[in-house]
């Protein structure tokens, strides 16, 4: 007995769900506030002339580009923007190439530089105090670090603070997409600080020097310093880049991961 084949999607399906994706992106950009529910799927089928269907497949899609949250039984919401969905892109390439550890700092010294020179430009109260909470974050770390004890918690405070530095630092450069972009860092920043850091035991440094190196930016920034900024920003990542390149050098085996600090 010969089985009937499964029913041929509409050609026209696809094609729409793109162009309700589109629609509903531009409402979201345009019109919509993070926190505003969407209309209903019936309003929103109705205006981008597609099957409530339609409308589901393209929700999932802005979803997915961490436009929109969905739940079950209620509206959609707009999302602020952030760069988790990127984020995690990046993390999954790095986790499967080393590679791309390297390419990062490619990527961060294009981002970071001008973050750096732009905060000091236009750094503000709020700006001033949010970096100095996440050095002061990573002072109390640090410190804590010397104790064994608490030696492995404290270490990852450290990378969580330091993290929060270049976050703080983005969005005191006063542009929302330069500040967005260096928020999807934070995820592969994370995966790669605690490994980088044996490569900084291997040259003899200590999570003191990294520390330093994070207060003399912010003191350039202070100082609205846009060039001065600038070069100690370059000048971290060039030290956090040898860090990386000493542990890959070592075969996969040796990669220990460091106890007592980072180069972020």
């Amino acid at each position: 007995m010969r089985s009937n084949p499964p029913p041929k999607l509409k050609v026209e399906s696809q094609p729409a769900v793109a162009r309700a994706v589109e629609r509903l992106a531009r409402l979201i950009a345009s019109e919509l506030e993070p926190g505003a529910n969407l209309p209903s799927e019936a309003a929103l089928a109705l205006d981008c002339g597609v099957s409530r269907l339609t409308v589901r497949e393209a929700l999932k899609v802005l979803a997915g580009r961490g436009l929109l949250d969905i739940g079950q039984g209620r509206r959609a919401v707009v999302r602020a923007p952030d760069g988790s969905a990127f984020g995690a892109f990046l993390a999954t390439v790095m986790q499967h190439d080393p590679k791309g550890l390297l390419e990062l700092f490619e990527v961060r010294r294009a981002l970071e530089t001008q973050a750096a020179s732009l905060a000091a430009r236009h750094i503000n109260r709020a700006g001033a105090a949010a970096i100095r909470g996440a050095l002061d974050g990573m002072g109390e770390a640090a410190a804590a670090m010397r104790g064994p004890a608490t030696r492995s918690a404290a270490e990852q405070r450290f990378h969580d603070y330091d993290v929060g530095f270049h976050e703080a630092l983005g969005l005191a450069s006063g542009n929302r997409m330069l500040a967005c972009l260096i928020e999807a860092l934070a995820m592969p920043l994370r995966n790669a600080f605690s490994l980088s850091f044996k490569g900084r035991q291997l040259r003899g440094a200590s999570v003191e020097d990294s520390l330093a190196a994070h207060e003399r930016i912010f003191a350039l920034v202070q100082d609205r310093d846009a060039r001065g900024a600038a070069q100690a920003m370059r000048a971290h990542l060039q030290d956090a880049e040898r860090d990386m390149r000493a542990i890959l050098s070592l075969p996969a085996g040796r990669r220990a991961v460091g106890s007592q600090g980072s180069t972020g």
